[in-house]
């Protein structure tokens, strides 16, 4: 039986970190879309916020967030999201609202994941 990708992801290096009111599950080398973040193209800044990390033989769960520990990330680019149609109509009224959202995303590559200093990914 070959592994699923739920736990063929899960058997590597991961951690859950929360930024931007959302809980993210990051893994190295990869890259994930946030909301916008203040840094510059090419800029790094770590994640603080973590609430689970694994190493690939145990896990450590934070009560909310586990000391020492850190997520390394690099900004790849600016971008925005899809856009998104909302529609507001009153039927009988002659009412209608059209208006149009496209969010701010900054897309970032994971760099490292870190618990008390040493990088286990």
């Amino acid at each position: 039986m070959s592994p699923t990708p739920e736990t063929a992801a899960a058997s590597g290096p991961y951690a859950i970190v929360e930024a931007s009111g959302q809980q993210f599950w990051l893994q190295p080398n990869r890259y994930y879309d946030f909301d916008r973040v203040a840094v510059d193209v090419d800029g790094n800044f770590t994640i603080d916020n973590v609430l689970l990390v694994n190493d690939g033989k145990a896990t450590t769960l934070g009560q909310p967030y586990v000391k020492g520990a850190s997520v390394a990330l690099k900004v790849m680019e600016h971008r925005r999201g899809p856009k998104i149609i909302v529609y507001k109509m009153r039927p009988k009224k002659k009412t209608r609202r059209k208006n149009g959202h496209r969010q701010e995303l900054t897309r970032v590559m994971v760099e490292s994941i870190s618990v008390g200093g040493m990088a286990i990914a």
